[in-house]
């Protein structure tokens, strides 16, 4: 074994150990490390390799894996239309930290156990740089049944916006992020500089994760017990909310305004964030209404025309938010970022930790704050309905044990992932795709390559479509929630009984050389990983 690399955790029965239970705001948040890569020059290399992460101050270090050894890996700050190659460096062991399930597609025994590909959420990027999840690499140099660009380029032709990279390994996409191979991409621009936000020390990443820890500090990811599967779990749900791989941590600040880019980057809880006046303990002692106000600035595609203040949030895994909190008028105050949502959303049943983290107004202002969150944001053009060249409708729907109702497979568009491709737009085209839930869950649904704009959600007869392929709506459509239009996305939450539609304009990449017939090979699924891990996934092609 190479020296300095922990051991492998030993494969325990996870699900007859209980989770610690943690005291919360006692850890500092950390920040991760930001890397700027110079465009043009040699491939960045990032090491996704073991190491040893202290998650709580009562904890002992774990075993983790991480990019650049460390949870979550460092932020990336690319400039817009400046490209950058990486060079993803498995330095893995053959053995998982955690269990794995067989029976799953793509993760059967003739495959290494090990293996990772990773994927930029949110870029506009050739197949072969984007993640697919068959193009996954072993640390022994083993690869899968699709060619992988090595080092991996990132154009960075899109307006500025937080985006994501986590593993999107064929079959273990939820184990290998769970171990902690998730990360943070930020993509600046002019238009971005120029309007004076909260910068440098007062913009802060938050990467929301929920797990559960043992005694001894290790991850605990336990096998479903009589479930559809010998190992995977429907959906996995953690004791315990990490920021920035801390365990409800606490963040001092000072009197002013900060900008906050969040990602949920769990397996599969939704969060629904307030912000309330606290006890030094950090127990709420106020209402949302007497904290400031979240000034949402931006969503997954970049900035918002003009910004919106709320008190709440809703998340779901995939999303993120770019937020500003102006702390001026809270001097010596703490304030709570707490959670209510249902788990899983909105059933419930299953644990839902309230702490998220803490705010201490306890550092003295170090000079005036000139930031300013402006009543114009960015432009924003829709998309034409009369450029529309399709609309597809796309069943979601799962298949659960006729006992108890737990689930067995989840399908989009009825379709398994080694079904036939249905999904082919023309490259430069506009469709609509309209995600009709049939099932008891709220998928975020995910697409690569593309940013789209949210149109509205109908209700409908499940049941009537599910026997007859017939859509009956019960309702007239919905109009998006104030966050999610005007504005681009790249994952929608599609609930339960509703068609939820979305438009989208299949570009690809500037500059991308093709000859009429060529094929350009993404993908798009639900973002609950256990889901995309046990067939929620589908690859779609963009024709030329």
């Amino acid at each position: 074994m190479a020296a300095g690399v922990p051991p492998a955790q030993p494969k325990q029965p996870a699900s007859q150990i209980r989770p610690v239970t943690l005291r919360s705001y006692v850890t500092p948040l950390s920040i991760p490390p930001v890397l700027r890569p110079v465009s043009g020059g040699k491939p960045l290399k990032i090491l996704i390799r073991p190491f040893r992460h202290k998650a709580h101050r009562d904890l002992p270090a774990t075993p983790m894996w991480g990019y650049n050894g460390m949870w979550p890996g460092p932020t990336f700050e690319a400039r817009r239309n400046q490209p950058i190659s990486v060079r993803w460096w498995n330095q893995l062991p053959k053995r998982h930290l955690l269990p794995l399930d067989y029976t799953i597609h793509g993760a059967g025994r003739e495959v290494p156990d090990v293996r990772a590909i990773t994927h930029v959420h949110g870029a506009r990027v050739l197949p072969e740089s984007d993640g697919y999840p068959d193009a996954w690499v072993a640390s022994d140099g083993q690869k899968g049944p699709v060619r992988a660009a090595d080092p991996s380029t990132y154009p960075n032709g899109q307006p500025a916006a937080a985006l994501w990279y986590h593993d999107h390994a064929m079959g273990i996409t939820r184990v290998n992020i769970y171990a902690g191979l998730a990360g943070f991409y930020l993509i600046r621009d002019s238009e971005e500089d120029d309007l004076n936000l909260p910068r440098g020390e007062y913009e802060i990443p938050l990467m929301i994760q929920d797990r559960s820890f043992a005694e001894d500090g290790s991850l605990l990811y336990p096998a479903a017990a009589n479930g559809t599967h010998p190992v995977w779990m429907q959906e996995f749900f953690g004791n315990a909310v990490c920021v920035n791989g801390k365990v409800a941590p606490f963040f001092e600040v000072e009197p002013r305004k900060y900008r906050f880019r969040i990602v949920n980057a769990s397996n599969a809880r939704f969060y629904h964030l307030t912000l309330v006046p606290a006890a030094t303990s950090g127990k709420a002692a106020g209402m949302p209404a007497d904290a400031p106000p979240f000034i949402q600035i931006g969503s997954d595609g970049g900035l918002l025309p003009r910004p919106l203040r709320m008190h709440y949030l809703i998340l779901a895994p995939g999303e993120r938010f770019d937020l500003v909190i102006d702390f001026s008028g809270h001097s010596n105050a703490n304030l709570a970022l707490i959670n209510d949502a249902p788990a899983p959303y909105t059933r419930g049943g299953e644990i839902v930790p309230s702490d998220v983290m803490l705010f201490k107004v306890s550092k003295p202002l170090s000079g005036a704050d000139d930031s300013s969150v402006p009543d114009k944001l960015a432009s924003f053009d829709p998309l034409r309905r009369d450029m529309v060249a399709r609309e597809r409708i796309l069943a979601l729907t799962e298949m659960d044990r006729a006992s108890d109702g737990y689930t067995m497979i989840s399908l989009l568009g009825q379709k398994h992932w080694d079904d036939p491709i249905t999904e082919d737009p023309k490259a430069g085209s506009t469709e609509i795709w309209s995600f009709a839930n049939t099932t008891g869950d709220v998928h975020p649904i995910h697409l690569h390559l593309v940013r789209f704009q949210m149109l509205n959600r109908q209700p409908f007869d499940p049941k009537t479509y599910l026997d007859s392929g017939k859509m009956m709506f019960t309702s007239i459509p919905m109009p998006p929630e104030s966050n999610e239009y005007p504005g681009w996305k790249d994952t929608v939450k599609s609930y339960p009984g509703y068609v939820t539609r979305v438009i989208a304009k299949f570009d690809l990449p500037e500059g991308t050389l093709a000859r009429p017939g060529d094929e350009f090979r993404y993908v798009w699924h639900c973002h609950i990983l256990e889901h995309e891990d046990n067939e929620m996934m589908r690859p779609f092609k963009v024709v030329v």
